[in-house]
């Protein structure tokens, strides 16, 4: 634990907080927490269920773990049985578990979400990054295969996570298959965070599951598509081969956090079950995100700025080299740090991400808006439109904003 820092996501988050309550205005692009208000049916659950006290199997309520099962099914077409299916405080708990359970290297493709990284430390593991370039962020299966040979018989742990944070890129069938190859040959088990796939701009979200089934781990939850961070829930499903790693996982659950919530457990159901009010919910976040992400790359790219068009989430990681000499600034700290101070936007560095420290390069978390307020008007929008930027303007503030005081900063 010597010289663990805490989570960069959340010291961006309460830096924020503080900076708004000295009276400084701030355009929060820092945590990553999804800006829609939670589907009303799954309120409606939640008030229903309140009264539900009592400890739940530590596996998971067998309703919910149902719900799960069917919903990978219907939108993947890969069957499992709510037996393979465990219930966690959240995927970001149910990860460090995995890692705890499973004396494996850690593979993580570069750049990859803050914390992958730092629970390996914790535990004693040993982790590889996976750099690419910086205008093509996917895990390169050529370069998984070439470091696998050096040590064929090593165990080793690969994290995919896609629609990806930080990048907002995802991982198409062709590649998804080559990985899988790569995986299968080597005898990598995959964990596939899926936790954006609701939020693939064109709902085709494809799992690497349906490719290596014997050696995948789905990883999925409430927390960004159905905006239900703070309730602590996610999911794993795992296949049957790996039946061991998930006794070993409801072993440590038991012997740490029980089981999670009952009143969440039993409103969780309904967002894993298939209902209009809910696809409704989905369509419309989807349409909003996809116009709010476009045109946001679009403006830091004309501006200037690099980095890989986004297809789902709320995230992008901007390359800004062109600022390295006119502002006189060496690394991505220093250039958040400049944002921060003279544009009042907080970002992320790329070196959370695992990227080089002398890349200039940020994330920017693009949820600082009224998220009700916004879904509500796209609902309002003719069938078959799309929101523009009047539209964005209007009802996405500040993070229109932000992105406009960054896009500046090229022209000053």
């Amino acid at each position: 634990m010597s010289g663990l820092a805490k989570s960069a996501t959340l010291a961006i988050n309460e830096r924020s907080r503080d900076l708004l309550a000295q009276g400084k205005q701030v355009v929060r692009l820092g945590l990553g927490q999804s800006p829609f208000p939670v589907p009303s049916v799954m309120e409606r659950a939640l008030q229903l269920n309140a009264h539900q006290k009592a400890y739940l199997a530590v596996q998971g309520l067998a309703e919910l773990r149902e719900a799960v099962s069917r919903y990978i099914e219907r939108t993947e077409g890969l069957h499992y049985s709510s037996d393979q299916v465990l219930i966690g405080p959240g995927t970001k708990e149910l990860l460090f578990h995995l890692q705890m359970a499973c004396d494996a290297e850690l593979l993580l493709p570069s750049p990859s979400w803050v914390s992958y990284a730092p629970q390996a430390r914790i535990l004693g593991r040993d982790m590889q990054w996976l750099s690419s370039p910086a205008d093509k962020p996917d895990l390169d299966p050529e370069m998984l295969d070439r470091y696998c040979r050096q040590e064929p018989a090593r165990a080793r742990l690969l994290i995919l996570n896609y629609p990806n944070n930080p990048t907002g890129s995802t991982l198409d069938p062709d590649r998804l298959e080559t990985i899988a190859r790569v995986a299968r040959e080597h005898h990598v088990m995959i964990l596939s965070d899926e936790i954006y796939s609701g939020l693939h701009f064109d709902n085709q979200h494809v799992s690497i599951a349906r490719y290596y089934p014997e050696g995948t781990i789905i990883s999925n939850g409430i927390s960004k598509w159905a905006g239900a961070g703070g309730w602590r829930l996610g999911a794993f499903i795992f296949p049957e081969t790996l039946e061991p790693v998930l006794r070993n996982m409801i072993a440590l659950a038991s012997e740490s956090f029980t089981s999670v919530s009952a009143p969440v457990q039993y409103a969780a159901i309904h967002a894993f079950n298939d209902n209009p009010e809910l696809r409704d919910y989905l369509e419309n976040c989807r349409r909003l995100v996809k116009a709010l992400m476009l045109w946001s790359w679009e403006t830091l790219e004309s501006a200037g700025a690099r980095g890989t068009r986004p297809r789902g989430g709320f995230y992008l990681m901007p390359h800004m080299e062109p600022l390295r000499e006119k502002l006189n600034i060496q690394n991505s700290q220093a250039l958040c740090e400049y944002l921060l101070e003279n544009t009042g936007v907080a970002a992320l560095p790329g070196t959370a991400f695992g990227r080089a420290p002398d890349e200039l390069s940020c994330r920017l978390a693009c949820v600082d808006f009224d998220g009700a307020a916004a879904l509500a008007a796209v609902r309002e929008l003719p069938a078959g439109s799309e929101p523009g930027e009047a539209f964005l303007a209007q009802y996405c503030q500040p993070t229109f904003d932000g992105i406009r005081r960054i896009a500046a900063i090229f022209q000053d």
